[in-house]
């Protein structure tokens, strides 16, 4: 949340060690979601209804610019309790302290709740009674379902009588999140705005698979029920915010410049041994600028908050760059470790005919990239970058597109192919995945593609935010200077690169705040 100056961002974190385990609430904060100052952690396990753990919840700014925020206690084995904390000393802009209320636990899983099952509240809002609303994630069977309870002072609180929404299948829903997007431009809203000209979105966590997906659609004001447009597939098979390691995710209104922005978990591939030796696990993406495309008003869009082009320094340049069948060209004048990459590819023309083979019309995306790798020939692509890549490319992580005709139609498949990105063998090299929603046909198209790049850390978003692919790689040889950035080209078809940036990026250190 934005609070008198500063960006305040809460965290499951265990202070014992690099394991999952006594959780407390990291507390950092930011002028400008870039420079961030660690503080004392904001809540600790101390009473019966939380002293196995303080998870996740949501910080809500109530009138009079006072917050507060709602998170779980894990009481026992088969109890999950929701409680409140307030700040000590609102006056302080760093929020510092901050204190139980005295009626803890506000939300007790009632009879044919599952307790066990019972967690992450989301950010209130208001709804036309004046009441505040909020969600709870939670399970029956194996259907997941978001909780919806009511309440006039933020304290007292009771559960409708049904959830604003569920789906079967799909599994318990952890970190839910429901917001309001307009249906045309990049701002963000309030969470409690209504009006004609605005859609909204439920992003849910899928605990059975491990990642999200999204929904957009129409939230019935006098029912309390959320219906999802006809465009959203409302499953495990929906939308997501990020087709990699991407998970747990939130998203808060930043008052301070009217947009919203989305907060999400990258977690490690690595061992768990490798994490104590390091001595940490888990990181945070770039934080991102969501909205709604105004195109199709079916799909939300992602790019990095503008903040981060404060870390650019030293660029290289390329123009006009051809790439015919298998180019590999060094962009080279940079520390490829730590490293921002805005590309633009143009594409040959493009007939149908020229495909004449359909790809597996019985898999998913992920699976086509899986089986087909960035070495694939077809007739566009695959191409992109090989980035975290060494000098004699044994390792590399290669984020590009290819063309194929998939159920009888041009597809655009963007790809994160993790195989060959570290010699190490106990690390998940999985490649991720997802086809490129576009407008119109491939024919003399040009192609973008963004790529933020932080030693293990790769954030690839294609078509202006259309689809993103967060991955980790581990590479032992292609570290600090000695990794290395190149574009590629496997398809028979020349692509050109007709404008190429790569900026090396500066640290993101800890700061002393003024």
């Amino acid at each position: 949340m934005f609070y008198k100056g500063f960006y305040h961002f809460f965290y499951q974190y265990n202070p014992q060690g690099a394991v999952w385990g006594n959780i407390v609430w990291g507390h950092v904060v930011s002028k400008d979601l870039i420079h961030w100052h660690s503080l004392d952690p904001a809540i600790v396990p101390s009473e019966w209804y939380d002293i196995k753990g303080c998870w996740s919840g949501s910080a809500t700014l109530l009138p009079g610019d006072k917050p507060a925020i709602l998170y779980t206690g894990w009481a026992n084995s088969s109890q999950q309790l929701q409680s409140m904390v307030v700040p000590k000393d609102a006056t302080d802009p760093l929020l510092r302290e901050w204190v139980k209320i005295p009626q803890n636990p506000l939300l007790i899983p009632e009879f044919g709740v599952n307790g066990s099952s019972f967690r992450d509240p989301t950010t209130g809002w208001l709804g036309h009674d004046g009441k505040w609303r909020i969600l709870v994630g939670n399970k029956r069977d194996r259907r997941g379902v978001a909780l919806l309870y009511k309440s006039k002072d933020f304290v007292h609180w009771v559960k409708a009588k049904h959830p604003l929404h569920s789906s079967k299948l799909t599994g318990m829903w952890e970190c839910p999140d429901f917001y309001p997007v307009p249906l045309s431009g990049n701002e963000g809203l309030d969470t409690s705005a209504t009006g004609p000209s605005l859609k909204h979105v439920l992003k849910v966590s899928l605990d059975d698979y491990k990642y999200e997906y999204y929904t957009v659609g129409t939230y019935l004001r006098d029912m309390d029920r959320y219906v999802p447009d006809n465009t959203s597939i409302d499953d495990e098979n929906g939308l997501r915010y990020d087709y990699g390691k991407f998970y747990a995710s939130k998203t808060f209104f930043d008052q301070n410049k009217q947009r919203r922005i989305l907060w999400g978990w990258i977690n490690e591939s690595d061992s768990v041994s490798d994490d104590i030796s390091k001595g940490w696990a888990g990181v945070q993406a770039i934080p991102r600028t969501i909205w709604l495309d105004s195109v199709t008003r079916s799909m939300l869009l992602q790019w990095p908050v503008s903040e981060v082009k404060a870390l650019r320094r030293k660029k290289t340049l390329k123009q006009n760059m051809d790439l015919s069948s298998g180019s590999v060209v060094e962009i080279a004048g940079i520390n490829a470790a730590q490293v921002d990459v805005e590309v633009s590819f143009d594409l040959p023309r493009l007939e149908m005919a020229e495909f004449e083979n359909e790809v597996g019309v019985n898999s998913t995306a992920e699976q086509l990239c899986s089986r087909m790798g960035s070495a694939w020939k077809t007739v566009v692509g695959p191409f992109g970058l090989l980035v975290l890549a060494s000098k004699d490319l044994n390792e590399r992580t290669a984020v590009f597109f290819q063309i194929v005709r998939y159920r009888k139609e041009l597809k655009l498949l963007m790809c994160s192919d993790q195989s060959r990105s570290s010699l190490l063998s106990d690390i998940d090299k999985t490649t991720y995945g997802t086809f490129v929603n576009h407008v119109g046909s491939f024919k003399e198209k040009s192609i973008s593609l963004r790529v933020l790049v932080d030693h293990s850390i790769v954030e690839s978003f294609g078509e202006g935010g259309k689809a993103c692919i967060t991955a980790r790689a581990y590479p032992t040889l292609a570290i600090s200077k000695d990794a290395h950035l190149y574009a590629f080209n496997n398809g028979t078809s020349t692509v050109t690169a007709s404008k190429l940036i790569a900026w090396e990026m500066a640290s993101s250190n800890d700061i002393t705040l003024r």
